[in-house]
Formats: structure tokens, sequence, C-alpha cells
């Protein structure tokens, strides 16, 4: 006897995100009427083809992760509705007797509409805001983070302009007196943008187009560079300082938050003052270089009850968050052995970007480190020994290399390869691959063409690391927002990037010294660490 052929309510019953669809269908010669059943997907809404290997490669896509994602809100229990607002049968929203069979119990609506009654609703439509992506937060019974709630300001009297005082100051012309234009405010949490010029050009883009923010500031000195970054069309409504007049951003009451691009060495007086200020800080690099200004940092955040969130922007990346469930919440992978992860920019930073940063290892390769634990699991390795050479004259001028390779042991047995470099000659490059005792799973380099071009001619297509990280900080930011809101934890805690700094740090002075460092009995002095460069 042949096996019994599946149908499609066994896919369905297989795989959770699936579901079975009926439609009725009319012939247009003999009017009669059949029912056609469909495979489909409950999160992007599309058929699925009835073959195992096609619905594994959905399964398995970025899209669909995504989607996943994003519908999750849309989960969560309704509050229940009055007589008069519960729908009649007769009302256009409600579902056909022919609906699908495995549809969740409430139809979503495709405009979104926001609840007058709600701050949190007004602030941001749920289908935007996203889900929690991360276990670290605490919340209660209610699904609301501990931490005390922003006191959002909901006016719209616009603020007073300043007057213009020489070149210390800059107005837009909405903001000029006497102009008779007063500044609409814009939908969304108030923000305030400082060190623009240092930020990374994916941040300052999803700030301009996140809808559930208002960016009402940019503190920078550099007018140029602020107009690289967005058209002065997309500043109408924002007012631009200098830094000596940041205080005028941080004592507005509408702005709630503020994002941080400054280089560490510059960011840490500004987190501190915006978090005295009552506002919470999203810091895109590292607060300090030093870990005891850093503990401050958090430890003033945590005093004041406002967030405070780094800018660890890989573990939002869809592609490492599907290694991440796969690693740890499906444990498909059996042990984990190995894990060998690729990191080059392109184009390469300039030299004086890299030098602000704090090299190569505080500004490149402690992402790929805390990549690693996240989705080892584990707070730090055991042993960590470093390579790495100054190809470029410069670097090596300032004690520093641009390209360089790390190898950790962690407590569990396994292995951690990386290999950082501040240059590639085509497009940016990022891959990683997990091996265990069941299994590996690669995270292929992303061309946006999907083309390997291994010839000396130029890429069809270049793709900076700017575009290839853009949905992990658009992710990243609108866990910002949530955090603002009390929807959230901060995903990165005091003890998370104190351990990871400290082996940043480690991975510098191993390869400074040329031998290996046990972090089992010695830890090494991040502030000592970094005097050298």
């Amino acid at each position: 006897m042949g096996r019994k052929k599946k149908t499609l309510h066994d896919y369905a019953a297989e795989f959770g995100d699936l579901g079975v669809k009926r439609h009725l269908v009319e012939q247009q010669s003999s009017g009669e009427r059949s029912l056609l059943e469909v495979l489909y997907c409950k999160a992007c809404e599309i058929p699925v083809r009835v073959r195992r290997d096609r619905i594994l490669e959905h399964l398995a896509s970025a899209r669909h992760y995504r989607n996943r994602r994003l519908s999750k809100p849309w989960e969560r229990k309704e509050a229940p509705r009055s007589p008069e607002t519960e729908p009649q049968p007769s009302s256009p929203g409600q579902l056909d007797p022919t609906a699908p069979l495995a549809l969740p119990s409430k139809q979503v609506s495709a405009g979104n509409h926001c609840s007058s009654t709600s701050l949190v609703s007004r602030l941001c439509p749920p289908s935007q805001a996203g889900p929690t992506v991360h276990s670290s937060a605490t919340l209660d019974g209610k699904g609301v983070a501990s931490s005390r709630s922003p006191s959002v300001s909901t006016s719209r009297a616009p603020v007073s302009g300043l007057p213009v005082l020489g070149p210390s100051r800059w107005l837009l012309a909405a903001d000029t007196p006497g102009s008779g234009r007063s500044r609409p405010v814009g939908v969304g949490a108030g923000l305030a943008l400082v060190g623009a010029a240092s930020g990374s050009r994916a941040l300052c883009r999803s700030l301009l187009e996140e809808s559930c923010c208002h960016l009402l500031y940019v503190v920078e000195d550099q007018r140029w560079d602020v107009d690289g970054f967005s058209g002065q069309e997309r500043l109408a409504h924002t007012r631009l300082l200098h830094t000596v007049d940041v205080d005028v951003a941080l004592s507005d009451p509408r702005v709630v938050g503020v994002v941080v691009c400054s280089p560490p060495g510059e960011a840490s007086p500004v987190v501190l003052r915006a978090l005295r200020a009552g506002k919470g800080v999203f810091c895109e690099k590292l607060p300090s270089l030093d870990r005891y200004i850093a503990e401050s940092c958090f430890d003033e955040a945590e005093s004041r009850g406002r967030p405070l969130v780094c800018g660890f922007y890989k573990r939002f990346d869809p592609a490492l968050q599907y290694l991440h469930k796969r690693v740890n919440e499906n444990d498909s992978l059996g042990r984990i052995q190995r894990i060998s992860s690729v990191s080059r920019l392109y184009p390469h930073p300039t030299v004086t970007r890299i030098k602000s940063s704090g090299g190569i290892f505080s500004s490149l390769a402690v992402h790929d480190i805390d990549v690693i634990c996240w989705l080892l699991g584990e707070r730090a390795p055991d042993t960590i020994f470093s390579l790495g050479h100054a190809f470029c004259a410069d670097l090596a001028a300032l004690n520093d290399a641009d390209s360089v390779s790390i190898c950790m042991k962690f407590p569990s047995g396994a292995v951690a390869s990386l290999d950082v470099s501040q240059h590639c000659s085509k497009s940016c490059d990022q891959r990683l691959e997990v091996h265990g005792s069941e299994g590996s799973l690669q995270m292929e380099n992303r061309n946006p063409l999907g083309i390997s071009d291994l010839s000396s001619s130029p890429a069809p297509r270049p793709q900076p690391a700017t575009d290839r990280f853009q949905d992990a900080y658009r992710e990243l930011l609108r866990h910002f927002l949530r955090t603002l809101r009390g929807r959230e934890a901060p995903f990165f805690t005091k003890e998370q990037y104190l351990w990871t700094v400290q082996v940043a740090a480690a991975a510098e002075q191993s390869w400074k010294n040329g031998s290996a460092v046990d972090l089992r009995s010695v830890a090494p002095d991040t502030a000592a660490v970094k005097t050298e460069a």
C-alpha cells in the first residue's frame, strides 16, 4: 500500500503559520458553484504552493519572519466592547460564511485607525509599533513594562521661537520670529537628534521615515552634514541647533526621547544631561569607552526611571533573529559547536571617524561579539585571542588595525571565530554560520541583485552597510519608541553592556600583547586598554 497523500489540512496542522482558505467559485458557463480550498500563509496573507520544500523556503524567508512579527500585536486580547460599538451581522466588516477555516477570531482593519482615548494608540498605530522581540523585557500581567510611563505632552501650542543671535543658532523659515507661521507638531513621540554627522545614515533615515515619532530638534555644528542625510523638505519643521544650545532641546517638554549619535568620547555628557532632564536616551554608539563612566550612565537611567537603549543594531536584523530563534527556541541544531562570522564594511570609514569611534574593536568587533554571545546565550568567553594588521599607514600611526581575526572559546565548549575588516572592495560582506551537532545554518551575504561577482570588474550594484542593516536600525528605533511608552524594557542591560565592552577590550589587549587573554581569572581594565588608543 502506498503512503497516504497529505491534505491541505494536514499541512496546516503541521505548520502553525499556515491555514486553509475556502472560496466559492462560480462557473460562468453552467452557473454551478463549487468550494475551492487554498493553502495560505496567515502572516503574509498569500497562497503557498503545496510542496514541502516551497513551504519550508517561504517560512525561512525574511519576508515571512518580518510579517509574522508585525502581525503579533493583533493577536493580543481585545478590550470588551459595549453593545453600541459591537458590529452588527449586516456590517460590511463582518466575515463571509465562506471565510478561511483557520483565520483569527478578529478581523484586521486595513485602515489601522487609532482610538482617540488611548495615548499609546494615538502616539503610534499598533501595526507600526511592532511586537516585543526580546525576552529580556520584564512585563507585568497586563503586558506593560514595570518602568514608569513617560509624561508626554499632547498640547499643540507651538514653542516660542528664539531670536537669531549670530551664527551660534540656526532657525528654519517656520521658526523665524514675525513670520506668522507656527510650527506644526507631528504625530508621535517628540525626539531630538544629537550628533547627526557622526550617526549612521540608516538610523537618520529611519528617524525621518518613522511615523511613530517626530524629529523636533537636530543638534549639530556642521549644517551641511545635516543636509547630506536628509533633504531640506524633510526638516521643514525641525529646529537645527549648535551643540552649545543643546539645553534648548532638553528643556522642551515636547521632547520625550533623545537620540545620541556622538562618538563615545563625547556621548556620555549628553546622555547624562538628557537623563537628568527626564528624557529617554537612545545611544547609537557606546555611551563611553570607560566602563565606570558607562556604568554611571546606566545607574542614572535606573534612578531616573528613564530608558537607556544602546545601539547594538545587529540583534534586530531579521536574518540574525531567525538564527537566534532556531538556535535557542527550536533547538533544531543540537549542541552548538562552532560559529563563524564575517563582517567587512563598504565603503570604508574615514580615518577621523575610526579614531573618534575608538578603533576597530570598539566600533565594529563589539557588535559581532555581542551577536555571538547572544546566539550562544552565554555571558562571555573563557579565552580570547586576536591577530590583526593595519594596511592603512594612517591607522598604523594611531596604533590601530583595520583587519582583525578574533577567536573565542566559551564555557560550553563552543568556539567562535570573527573576521572583521574595515575594507571591502565591491560591497559590504556580512556572513555567519552556526554549526551544531544536529546540523548547521548559514546566513549568506545579501546582494541586492543576488549575484556573486568574483571577477575584477566593479560590482553591478554595490550595497553599503547602511542599506544592508536598514531594517535592523528601523526595528531598533521602534524598540526605543516602545520603551518610551513603557511597553518594553531596554533589551540591553547594564551587566550585558559591561561584559560586552570588557570582551572587546580583552580582544584588543590580546592583539597588542600577542597572547591570549583568560577572562576566567583576569578581568581586563577597559579604561587602561583604551587610553593606549
